[in-house]
């Protein structure tokens, strides 16, 4: 036990050195971390480790996937709802089928079924690794919304073609109708249980007082309960977690008080943080394994399968891309779509954001050893290979070179937007609008013998005259010189708590609490001033 959790120790250590040297180097965390586990399994002594397919899929995916939903804005979704849901299905569909007729042309001994199996696994890309290559770049909102729209998606289509093809590889049955049938029934039977295990959630966090420890601690029973639920009934666990977690999102300012947002935000994303730094760094650290545990084929010729494969996704990914792009310019004469023409330039870009990951990863790993015979089952080394193979081709180089394809092609914004800072500004000042004529009709008589309310009226006018700066873009150099003093002033207050702090009179509990206070107030400062 105690050398599972040095193991364990160790790991996140590793993890968190790699993960501030990507920031440092400036290169995509995930990228980063899966080839310092290939690097750190490369080095002689290091024993082999191997990820259990129940520890990503019981343990890593549901809060993966319930924050991406919690965090994607419902409003996007609808809007783009007919390509991500294409791109979730339609292209899922249609890269394992291609993956299948490859691997039965090219690979000796594949079965259409077992093509249809290595399909279901490398067809649906990573969301958190095409998410972190975006940060910190000008790319359109638009893609970034897609791809998060689909990413929530796509998981469950492409485990339940996985799920089809390894019961027909076991069973010896395939019958297309009855999988049609039953690909509708456990996606549609899936978001009703995620819904209706939303619904009670909803109901305890509305009227059942809670702490907000307790509130929070509920944030992440919620996604577990979901996906069990879902699996025990043999539906979609994936479908269950994202239908349910969007529910609950759009709802999170009738169930959540402030305090409990501004924590629960916080713990989710160091949470959120280890869960993805762990899962990379275990993909990196598969690769002895991998290579080990590939019997009857030679590097050379395994290495060659993978690389056919990998250009068969990138390939099958941007013809669709720029298929899907012409036919939305066709169909728009007979429907309402959300862009008319969106050109060849982002389409590209959504496109070569395919870069495979963790559920790619365990889908194969949980590939039985034997079929139910008790003969092996055929080809599952060869399976797992191609799948590491795919992981390192998309996510390594695609992941790197998609700032340079995006740099190069410059896809423009579908729905110009002001920059986010003008936004909040804009924002604020009307927010403090309202606050102010609220306080004139309701207060307006007890103004002159009240001075708490006058000083009141006063920050709201003085927070109403910056934001006006702020949103009508003017007075750059006296709107910068505020932020430089503003920040200034706070530098000195910090100074001045630690030396309060190190005085008896004063409570840690009470210092800690103004700390708090000062780190929201600073948080608040760096988007805009407010």
């Amino acid at each position: 036990m105690r050398e599972v959790v040095l193991l364990g120790l160790t790991l996140l250590l590793g993890m968190a050195l790699l993960a501030t040297l990507a920031q440092r180097l400036r290169i995509p965390t995930p990228i980063f971390l899966v080839l310092g586990g290939v690097l750190v399994s490369l080095i002689p002594g290091v024993p082999p480790v191997s990820m259990e397919p129940e520890l990503i899929f019981l343990v890593f995916l549901p809060p993966l996937l319930y924050e991406a939903a919690w965090s994607m804005s419902w409003r996007e979704l609808w809007r783009w709802r007919r390509i991500v849901l294409v791109l979730a299905f339609g292209l899922v569909v249609l890269t394992a089928t291609a993956v299948a007729y490859a691997s039965v042309a090219f690979i000796p001994g594949f079965t259409l079924a077992l093509g249809f199996l290595l399909g279901g696994i490398v067809s649906p890309p990573d969301a958190v690794a095409a998410s972190s290559v975006l940060k910190g770049i000008e790319a359109p909102k638009s893609t970034t919304s897609i791809l998060e729209g689909e990413s929530l998606i796509n998981d469950a289509s492409s485990l339940i073609v996985f799920r089809f093809a390894l019961s027909a590889i076991t069973s010896g049955v395939f019958v297309w109708q009855e999988v049609a049938v039953d690909f509708v029934m456990v996606t549609i039977m899936g978001g009703l249980i995620g819904l209706a295990v939303a619904a009670i959630f909803y109901v305890i966090h509305r009227w059942i007082p809670t702490q907000p420890r307790i509130s929070i601690l509920l944030t992440f029973l919620a996604p577990y309960i979901m996906y069990m639920t879902a699996e025990h009934f043999h539906y979609s666990g994936v479908i269950a977690v994202v239908a349910g977690g969007l529910f609950l999102s759009n709802h999170s300012h009738q169930i959540l008080n402030p305090t409990e947002r501004v924590q629960g935000m916080s713990m989710w994303a160091t949470v959120i943080f280890i869960i993805n730094g762990v899962v990379f760094v275990l993909i990196g650290l598969e690769l002895s394994v991998v290579v080990q545990g590939l019997d009857g084929y030679t590097l050379p010729d395994a290495l060659k399968y993978g690389l056919l494969i990998s250009a068969v996704l990138v390939v099958v990914r941007l013809v669709f891309a720029l298929i899907a792009a012409g036919w939305t310019r066709i169909v728009s004469r007979y429907i309402t779509v959300a862009v008319r023409n969106a050109g060849w330039r982002g389409p590209v870009v959504l496109g070569w954001a395919g870069m495979r990951g963790v559920v790619s990863l365990a889908a194969a790993l949980s590939v039985p050893l034997t079929l139910p015979g008790g003969e092996l089952f055929p080809h599952r080394s060869l399976i797992l290979f191609i799948t590491f193979v795919v992981i390192l081709v998309t996510l390594v180089f695609q992941g790197l070179t998609l700032p340079l394809v995006i740099r190069w092609l410059h896809p423009k914004e579908i729905f110009p937007r002001m920059p986010e800072g003008q936004q909040t500004a804009t924002i604020n000042r009307q927010l403090h609008e309202a606050a102010l004529r609220e306080l004139e009709r309701r207060y307006g008589k007890q103004l002159p013998n009240n001075d708490l309310l006058v000083n009141l009226k006063n920050r709201l006018e003085s927070g109403l005259r910056l934001n006006q700066i702020v949103s009508s873009d003017r007075d750059g150099p006296l709107l910068t010189q505020y932020k430089e003093a503003l920040n200034r002033l706070h530098q000195v207050k910090r100074r001045e708590l630690d030396r309060l702090r190190r005085q008896e009179e004063f409570d840690e509990d009470v210092v800690r609490k103004i700390e708090a206070q000062m780190d929201l107030e600073d948080e608040k400062n760096d988007y805009s001033v407010q």
